[in-house]
């Protein structure tokens, strides 16, 4: 378990809810989906707004700023901004897509660790 931190309870966390703890001086995201967490950066890629005011459909988070979607099982991207035609384009060239930091967790009873690079 080297480099694993513990963040917080597993009963701290309902199913479909995300919960932002800090590490240091870094923001991360807990989500738990179906009973399995996950964890991210808390802050979006494109315009680092804090993701925990953003909404959670399934494994799908959408950034409340600028309705930017991430798949928290990989932090692929799904949809990097609402924008479309020519704004989407500069608004990609400006600021290419990147996916969202994803972190290993490790459950050890109620206590979630996770790795946070």
């Amino acid at each position: 378990m080297t480099g694993f931190v513990e963040v917080a309870k597993v009963s701290d966390i309902d199913n479909g809810t995300m919960k932002k703890v800090v590490i240091g001086d870094r923001a991360i995201l807990l989500a738990k989906v179906q009973g399995r967490l996950y964890a991210t950066d808390a802050l979006c890629p494109h315009l680092q707004a804090d993701l925990s005011e953003g909404t959670l459909q399934g494994t799908v988070l959408t950034c409340p700023l600028h309705s930017s979607k991430f798949d928290i099982r990989n932090g692929h991207v799904v949809r990097w901004t609402a924008l479309s035609g020519r704004l989407l384009a500069y608004a990609a060239k400006a600021r290419p897509p990147r996916p969202l930091p994803t972190y290993p967790v490790y459950i050890d009873g109620d206590r979630i660790f996770i790795a946070p690079g």
